[in-house]
């Protein structure tokens, strides 16, 4: 195993009796990723977070934070991670300003001089602060939610470990948690946040892992996990043979003609692999060299596509 992630582990297996939850997984969250874990419900995204966070001991296999081994340096790597997982558990009793007291009390490495300050700074940043004096039992499902975000965010924290951290949020509180990931990657911080919603994870996530039945089925950027349809585009033109000539020497690759019998009115229809080619630049080529463009198209898969061509399965993508 490597220094060189924020989060590795090496076969990491967790078996409940004769199932295996997890089975043998090698994640790599890189430094400062923003790691969407997605899965279906039962895939094993949830147990793997717990195991890294030492919640739950695994059958087999090894697991780092910062390069530093779980759990015989745990002491040394869990006050850099702030965590969300399985939903908030708060005293109903106490404010969400007392709530957030307590938890900062119990953490040894939390300085006690910078606890009122560092409290409202977290509520603010959530949202809360206009309701830190309210009860929690009178807090809705998404204050709830927005609470434990800022219990995560007490002290400054290397690793945000995330686990649905929309749910329960209206759409515009869903918008300003994606905000906030966003605001604590550009200050250094690594998070990996596990999520139903992939119409969120599409727009802050710069690296996925893709869990199935326990294992984990694809990893990498995104754009790597996209695959091979990434950069492919469609030409409509009366001149097909001109078309194809530029798409060539702009550096496309898999240059082919789709004759006018089988497409659609209006000329044949030039497809090439132009990756790391823009769209505007291959239209301004093509006009440029007199082809009449009747239409130009580029096809990138979508996560949903990519979800279920790896899972087999649908994917809550409303937002």
């Amino acid at each position: 195993m490597s220094e060189g992630w924020a989060v590795e582990t090496r076969s990491l297996t967790k078996r409940f009796g004769r199932q295996v939850a997890v089975d043998a997984i090698d994640v790599q969250v890189p430094f400062g990723a923003v790691y969407g874990f997605l899965g279906p419900n039962g895939s094993g995204k949830t147990t793997t977070i717990r195991m890294l966070l030492g919640l739950v001991e695994p059958s087999a296999g090894d697991r780092r934070l910062f390069g530093l081994d779980i759990p015989s340096r745990s002491s040394q790597a869990l006050p850099r991670v702030g965590a969300l997982v399985e939903g908030p558990a708060f005293h109903p009793y106490l404010s969400g300003r007392g709530n957030l007291a307590r938890l900062d009390a119990a953490d040894a490495s939390a300085d006690r001089r910078t606890a009122s300050h560092r409290i409202d700074a977290a509520l603010d940043r959530v949202g809360l602060l206009a309701a830190a004096t309210k009860k929690y039992r009178a807090y809705s499902l998404g204050m709830r939610q927005r609470l434990a975000i800022a219990a995560a965010l007490l002290a400054p924290r290397d690793l945000l470990v995330l686990d649905e951290p929309t749910n329960g949020l209206d759409p515009q509180g869903t918008r300003e948690v994606r905000t906030l990931i966003g605001a604590l990657a550009a200050e250094g911080a690594t998070v990996l946040v596990s999520s139903h919603l992939l119409s969120e994870v599409e727009q802050i996530c710069t690296h996925l892992g893709v869990m199935r039945t326990g294992r984990l089925v694809a990893q990498g950027s995104v754009a790597e996990i996209r695959g091979e349809d990434a950069g492919l585009c469609r030409v409509q033109t009366s001149e097909p043979s001109a078309a194809a000539r530029v798409l060539t020497e702009l550096g496309a690759s898999q240059v082919s003609v789709q004759h006018a019998d089988r497409a659609a009115a209006g000329g044949a229809v030039v497809h090439g692999r132009a990756q790391g080619l823009e769209p505007d630049k291959i239209v301004a080529s093509l006009v440029h060299a007199g082809v009449p463009v009747r239409g130009f198209a580029t096809d990138t898969r979508s996560l949903e596509d990519v979800f279920v061509a790896l899972t087999g399965e649908g994917f809550d993508v409303s937002g």
